[in-house]
């Protein structure tokens, strides 16, 4: 690379860089949420956290802990609802309906179902002559391991979520981590590219035809029928390397039918800013005229010769020879044989026995500051792509390692 002598001091260079540490580099998207081993982290704690969730859950057994979890919740209900009537001199119905109902729900356990001594120590705190808050809170109290078991289910389906969430945290990452080393591996190859290579070859006949094509395209533009320009774009729009956008159908329909279809582009944009008295002296239906032009001014406004030119930096050759292939015979329709001509020398550069060490140069001058060829020289981008690689591969094992 033409630059590498000019930055060989500012970092180790070959041999003598160190391996990167994936533990130990910088993370190289510092614009991340969360860095990568952190990431890790919360997945490994997460996937733990399920694991334990589950074991906690089959000790007992799904059914069995829901029939727990059920009977927790009809001994709270039963607690929220007579807090206030069944104490006290409340309501004396309301006294013995609620120790009735409270009795039910122990009642209907089975002795050996898990948590079975605190109903009925919660049974025992309000089975009294009378009763106060205080029985009530020493019954909500004594229903606490019961109330722990049929915990486990809720917490099963949390580290499920937990889980969930850290996998697509993780996934996300990896998905930026991708764009940063597809971002990295072009800075690196466009940085070892020959800047000393005479991409003059290329430019010269590239740059000739495409200020050929678009003064003609320009001067096509201006003078021509606007139903002629517009059928032109619409062939060229079939074409698979020029990219035209195909002319809004109910427009090639209106300028096709219309004496105006015969003024050019520039005129019927013209007419478009026109008041509807002035416009009735220039086309025979103002009305219609403004409602099928006026919408796409826009698009006739935009119109130019972009899709017909090659450009800077260069596609690849087999594209290039593909595209002058269409050029030549698109061009040939609206331009003289000077244009035709340098469209057809187009061929020539594809040609070039260095075009793609060419095109490189080009690409890297395009596309890369200064800034950015240092890093690549002094060995920062290859040691960011090697630890944007050793974080991915080891996301990639983290979520595959189910």
């Amino acid at each position: 690379m033409a630059r590498d002598a000019d930055h060989a001091a500012d970092g180790p260079t070959g041999d003598a860089r160190p391996s990167p540490d994936a533990s130990a580099t910088p993370d190289p998207l510092p614009d991340a949420d969360r860095d990568a081993a952190t990431l890790l982290a919360d997945l490994r704690a997460a996937r733990q956290r399920r694991a334990d969730a589950e074991a906690a859950v089959e000790e007992h057994g799904e059914a069995t802990l829901e029939t727990v979890r059920d009977a927790v919740d009809r001994a709270d209900r039963l607690l929220e609802r007579y807090a206030d009537s069944a104490t006290g001199t409340g309501d004396f119905q309301a006294y013995v309906e609620f120790q009735g109902e409270f009795a039910g729900v122990v009642e209907g356990l089975d002795e050996s179902t898990p948590g079975y001594d605190a109903f009925e120590r919660a049974n025992e705190a309000v089975d009294g002559r009378r009763l106060s808050e205080s029985d009530f809170e020493r019954a909500r109290e004594a229903l606490g391991p019961a109330r722990d078991l049929a915990g486990r289910l809720a917490e099963r389906e949390g580290a499920a979520t937990a889980v969930y969430e850290a996998e697509r945290d993780a996934q996300r990452r990896l998905d930026r981590l991708d764009d940063r080393i597809a971002e990295l591996d072009r800075l690196v190859e466009l940085g070892e590219a020959d800047l000393d290579a005479p991409v003059e070859n290329l430019r010269d006949p590239i740059a000739a035809y495409d200020d050929a094509v678009a003064a003609a395209f320009e001067s096509f533009r201006r003078e021509a029928p606007a139903r002629e320009v517009l059928a032109f774009v619409a062939e060229a729009a079939e074409t698979p390397f020029v990219d035209y956008t195909t002319p809004p159908p109910e427009l090639v329909t209106f300028l096709d039918d219309v004496d105006a279809g015969t003024d050019p582009i520039p005129d019927l944009l013209e007419y478009a800013d026109y008041s509807a008295s002035k416009l009735d002296h220039y086309v025979a239906d103002p009305g219609t005229f403004t409602a099928r032009v006026r919408p796409h001014r826009t698009y006739l406004e935009r119109l130019s010769a972009d899709p017909l030119t090659v450009g800077w930096p260069p596609p690849a050759a087999e594209t290039l020879r593909f595209q002058r292939e269409e050029l030549v015979s698109l061009v040939a329709k609206f331009a003289d044989e000077s244009v035709v001509a340098r469209a057809r020398a187009l061929r020539g550069a594809a040609d070039h026995p260095e075009y793609e060490r060419l095109r490189r140069a080009a690409e890297a001058e395009a596309e890369l500051s200064d800034a950015e060829f240092d890093r690549v020289a002094s060995g920062a981008a290859a040691d960011e792509l090697a630890a944007a690689r050793a974080r991915r591969a080891a996301l990639t094992d983290a979520l595959d390692g189910e």
